[in-house]
């Protein structure tokens, strides 16, 4: 379960992820004038820039995510009882990482009971 997380928080995690990289090579040019002096500068330029576009690149993923957490379905999750948001089929709860679905051909963890539910509702419904 470590790892799994839900679809809309995997995105927000590359937002963050990009912006701590770009942080840090721009922290890590600014470095190249404290060790090498005026010839430090030119390696610094080039560490502000490449860090600058993966921010960028990290405001794209946030805006990225954004826009599909407006779309997304929120419903409450049958095992800790909070809202969360689903993308796609399958996804998982933002806060327990418990697996969600709606599609009921997706739902694997049926119990027993569950399962003489559904053959009772696929027997009583009209075939096409």
């Amino acid at each position: 379960m470590f790892g799994k997380s839900s679809k809309i928080n995997e995105f927000r995690l590359w937002g963050l992820m990009f912006t701590l990289f770009g942080m840090g090579l721009m922290i890590l040019g600014t470095a190249g004038i404290v060790f090498w002096g005026q010839a430090g500068k030119v390696f610094a330029a080039i560490f502000m820039v490449i860090g600058m576009i993966a921010m960028l690149a990290s405001v794209g993923v946030y805006f990225w995510a954004g826009m599909l957490s407006t779309s997304a379905i929120i419903l409450n999750c049958p095992e800790c009882g909070r809202h969360t948001k689903m993308l796609g089929k399958t996804d998982r709860c933002m806060y327990c990482k418990t697996k969600l679905t709606l599609d009921p051909a997706q739902a694997t963890d049926l119990d027993d009971e569950d399962e003489a539910e559904v053959e009772e509702v696929k027997g009583t419904q009209p075939q096409a």
